[in-house]
């Protein structure tokens, strides 16, 4: 049974923790704050390149080209973002969880993983990890989604790789985000068919503007998806601080409540025993 010193040392200790979890909380919800913001800016330029991708598909002279045109499978490219820290629940299981569902074992995935959470565990699995990228700085993810556009589009032209897909976490509320795998390359024109109407004009012609307009789609597709992830990891921190400290604020009032008991039998105990003294002093006189 625990002593009433111990029990108010496990009191002090969870306050301890609790103060903790209250400060983690707090830089969880600024960084959310902030995070949301960015993806509300990111994500109206996403879906205008997107709708001008797919527009581009209606002309039947730009499905033949490298970026819309589909050939056999035999390498495909998985970008994966998952976490560099802990205190997010199950936000990078859940990531990590998708990309295997995905993946063809019949195919030869290779992968770049975004986040030591997701090396450790591709890595322990035997996956085919080409690229690691960990501990990207908030203020280099612009130019470091930039980068591994270019770099994802060198395989694709070289052929190294047939197909590239991006592995992330869509974000819908603080409390619901979901998992998703879309396939950047080659474009998806499925359901859109051909219309050669000239009524739209490319300048200087419609090839080399898809050459141009497609990497500046990868570039936001990925930053976008950097955006969602890094919203969905910060709102999962914050809830998952705040049940922390629920519990610990749970865990002190129960800590008092038997603290109080524990001294009210002690003083009572005590009282016994004076009353019990007394009794006996007054018997013997």
């Amino acid at each position: 049974m625990s002593s009433l010193r111990d029990i108010k040392k496990r009191i002090a200790n969870v306050g301890t923790t609790q103060q903790i979890v209250k400060a983690m909380y707090m830089i969880a919800s600024t960084k959310l704050h902030k995070a949301r913001a960015q993806l509300e800016g990111v994500r109206p330029i996403y879906q205008e390149l997107n709708r001008v991708v797919r527009e581009l598909a209606r002309q039947e002279k730009v499905r033949s080209h490298i970026f819309y045109q589909g050939r056999e499978v035999q390498n495909s490219l998985y970008i994966i973002l998952t976490s560099d820290r802990g205190f997010s629940g199950s936000y990078s299981a859940s990531i990590m969880a998708k990309a295997l569902e995905h993946m063809d074992a019949e195919k030869n995935e290779k992968i770049l993983v975004v986040g030591s959470k997701g090396h450790y565990f591709f890595k322990k699995r035997g996956k085919n990890i080409i690229r690691t990228i960990t501990n990207l700085p908030d203020a280099q993810v612009y130019y470091g989604s930039e980068s591994i556009a270019n770099w994802a589009i060198e395989l694709y032209l070289s052929g190294e790789v047939d197909e590239v897909f991006i592995v992330y976490t869509h974000f819908q509320t603080v409390l619901n985000y979901e998992p998703c795998v879309d396939r950047l390359l080659p474009i998806d024109t499925g359901g859109i068919e051909i219309d050669d109407d000239d009524h739209i004009k490319y300048e200087p012609d419609v090839t080399r503007f898809v050459d141009n307009v497609i990497p500046f789609y990868m570039h936001m597709s990925l930053f976008r998806a950097f955006s969602e992830s890094h919203t969905s990891e910060e709102a999962a921190r914050m809830v998952n601080m705040d049940t922390a400290g629920k519990n610990a604020e749970d865990m002190i009032r129960n800590l008092t409540r038997m603290y109080n008991r524990r001294r009210q039998a002690a003083i009572t105990q005590e009282i016994s025993e004076i009353v019990g003294s007394a009794s006996m002093l007054n018997i013997e006189e």
